[in-house]
């Protein structure tokens, strides 16, 4: 049974979990604003639009479901965090696009690009860290670390670049800022996941269990990155 250091309280894991799925969807509005090419995974979503006439939002909730189906064979169990970040990555991404102005000066825009992917490795690392689960694309990730014991930024950039190359074949929308989330986001969630995650101390096996689901064992807490 692992003890953890620093043990961390619910009230402070739920706050950081609400903080990294808010900050999550603000980034995705500060590169949809950016107007400079989206995630790999929008771009999955346009082009599957693009070949069928399907809605954006139904498209992206059903390859949230077929990415769920990919948890079974990795032995990865969904948690509040994976139902929350359902819930309330899309309003905060709304809420960003409402506050984040247009803009047509370059350098606005890669401000915005750039921020939008720091930002959003800040807040994978956060939510993952509160240990309530990974969302669907991350606990792909995380399940598919824990089981070829691969480095996290190895893996975070194979998915990206899978899915941006499907993505692209279907006729999605790709730019600039595409190739840079996905050649980046790896290398940063390798360091902001391990240095952002929570520490707490347990004697539960099925809380043991969801934390050993929810990050890497080569990124324990307190552990220096040996990615």
């Amino acid at each position: 049974m692992r003890v953890w250091k620093r043990p961390a309280g619910l009230p402070r894991r739920f706050g950081v979990l609400l903080l990294g799925l808010f900050c999550y969807g603000f980034a995705i509005a500060m590169m949809v604003r950016a107007q400079l090419g989206v995630a790999p995974w929008d771009v999955l979503s346009l082009g599957i639009a693009h070949q069928t006439g399907w809605n954006f939002g139904i498209i992206t909730v059903g390859l949230s479901a077929v990415v769920l189906l990919l948890w079974i064979p990795l032995r990865q169990w969904p948690g509040i965090g994976t139902v929350l970040n359902s819930l309330l990555v899309g309003p905060a991404a709304d809420l960003g696009l409402a506050i984040i102005p247009n803009t047509t000066q370059l350098w606005v825009q890669l401000l915005y690009l750039f921020g939008g992917i720091a930002l959003l490795a800040v807040a994978t690392g956060l939510y993952i860290g509160a240990h309530f689960g990974p969302g669907p694309r991350d606990g792909l990730m995380t399940g598919l670390v824990r089981r070829t014991g691969w480095k996290i930024w190895i893996v975070r950039s194979l998915i990206e670049i899978v899915v941006l190359s499907i993505g692209w074949s279907l006729g999605g929308n790709v730019g600039i800022g595409t190739v840079l989330f996905a050649f980046g986001i790896g290398p940063l969630c390798n360091y902001t996941i391990p240095w952002l995650a929570l520490t707490l101390r347990t004697t539960d096996p099925q809380l043991e269990s969801e934390l050993e689901g929810s990050l890497p064992p080569s990124s324990e807490p307190g552990d220096s990155p040996a990615f």
